[in-house]
Formats: structure tokens, sequence, C-alpha cells
């Protein structure tokens, strides 16, 4: 019995280390995230950005990504472009912008996250092309991402066909 068990016991053990060298967890550092959008009718930022990550570049199809921003918080550097901006996307009653990953994969020199972004109660998928510069204990996502807003019900007048949201997010191992 003791032969047995034993090496039953070293395997398991094995196979528990493998997993955890496979799963990385990482810790935003919200104050130092930038979230930035453009079009050619209004550039802005938000703020507020809260996530879980699980990711390891050396096996991105276990990754797993979700994230949320805080919606008023929005930022033109114009108060009138804020009030529009914020009234189209109708953060009172919609007050986080929210996405989650379904898939990663490996894409060139970077990644790509599929999954379902929602705003303004609304849900569409998405595609996050991002890279991730890797120091240890720390590491950097950069990625980009286009967003339709008549997709998503915001289609006031002004309202832009097409904005570019730009994602810089520092992130630590938790």
């Amino acid at each position: 019995m003791k032969k047995v068990m034993f090496p039953a016991i070293i395997a398991t053990i094995i196979c528990l280390f493998a997993f955890t060298l496979i799963i990385t967890n990482w810790k935003v550092k919200s104050d130092e995230s930038v979230i930035k959008f453009s079009s050619k009718k209004i550039n802005g930022s938000f703020k507020g950005l809260k996530a879980d990550i699980v990711f390891n570049k050396e096996h991105p199809e276990e990754a797993k990504f979700s994230a949320t921003i805080e919606a008023p918080t929005l930022a033109t550097g114009f108060f009138l472009k804020n009030m529009h901006a914020k009234d189209a996307l109708g953060v009172d009653t919609y007050p986080t912008i929210k996405f989650v990953s379904t898939s990663v994969s490996k894409n060139g020199d970077g990644y790509s996250a599929k999954g379902n972004l929602t705003m303004k109660g609304i849900t569409r998928p998405a595609i996050i092309h991002f890279t991730f510069d890797d120091k240890g204990n720390e590491g950097v996502f950069k990625g980009n991402f286009k967003v339709i807003p008549k997709e998503f019900g915001i289609d006031r007048s002004g309202t832009p066909d097409e904005v570019i949201v730009n994602l810089i997010v520092p992130v630590v191992k938790s």
C-alpha cells in the first residue's frame, strides 16, 4: 500500500505545481492605467478600471479577462462635450462598461482577446488586440479595439461612426 500511495502523492504534487505555473493572476494598477478613445469627432479618456486577469504568455489559450470601467469618469477636456457624451452613454442608468473574454489566442507578435463588450445595457462581440510586456512580477498590457457606437444604441446627432479605444494597463502579480 505504501509503495502505491507515495508515487500517487508525488504525481499529484507535480501536477498541482505544473498547473500553478500555467495560471498567473494579475492585479491592475488602476491609478496608472490609461484608457483613451478617439474618433474624427471626439477624443477623451476613462478612469476607474477594475479587472480580473488570468494570463500567461506561454499559454494564452488559458487566459481570462473580465474588466469594467466607470462610464461617468468619461472626460473629453470640454465640459459640454462631457455632458453630451455621458448623456449619450446613459451613464446614470448604465454606470459601467464591461468586457469579458471568451477566448484568447496568440496573433503574430501579440494576442487577440475575443469576448463580449457591454455598453448602455447592450452586449456585442468585440476583439481586443494586445501585447504584453512581461517584467517578472510586473507587466504592461497594451491594446486597442474598435467600437461602432450605433451597435450599442448610441446614435445621437454628432455620434461618430467609429471609435478606437487604446489601453495601457500596468499590472502586478497577485
